[in-house]
């Protein structure tokens, strides 16, 4: 039952926000560094020390996109874990939905070459298992 721990990785805590508007548009950045440089992706990143994930995705998002967010208006959608689902080792991202005013304005900034509105009905391919995080959004009536 593999009791011991010389086959014991190390895993980095990251989280991501899926920031959607009521007229049916995702946030997305365009990456500015590998892994997937130049592909779009979910604003996100690592949880600093003593930082919940929570706050640490409202915390990316605003230095990804210029979007403030209140960490309490971020809903839980889930854990990602699977391995390889980051080429640089194992990372586990706890996601959250933020719904933004269709009319708020984004600036890209650190990790972020530019960043953009994509209609949900229409996304680029996605960096990373973010399809997936996606995939997991609740559906809304139409």
């Amino acid at each position: 039952m593999g009791g011991g721990h010389e086959d014991a990785e190390t895993i980095r805590y990251t989280s991501d926000v899926v920031a959607v508007t009521d007229d049916g548009h995702v946030l997305l950045i365009e990456r500015d560094w590998p892994p997937y440089e130049g592909q779009w992706a979910l604003p996100g990143g690592h949880v600093d020390p003593g930082e919940t994930s929570r706050a640490a995705a409202a915390r990316e998002l605003a230095e990804e996109t210029g979007v403030q967010v209140d960490p309490a208006n971020l809903t839980a959608l889930g854990l990602w874990d699977a391995p390889g689902r980051d080429p640089r080792g194992r990372y586990v991202t706890a996601a959250y939905l933020a719904h933004i005013p269709a009319d708020t304005t984004i600036v890209a900034g650190d990790d972020a070459r530019t960043a953009r509105w994509w209609p949900l009905q229409d996304l680029p391919e996605l960096a990373f298992d973010h399809a997936e995080i996606l995939a997991a959004l609740p559906s809304r009536p139409q």
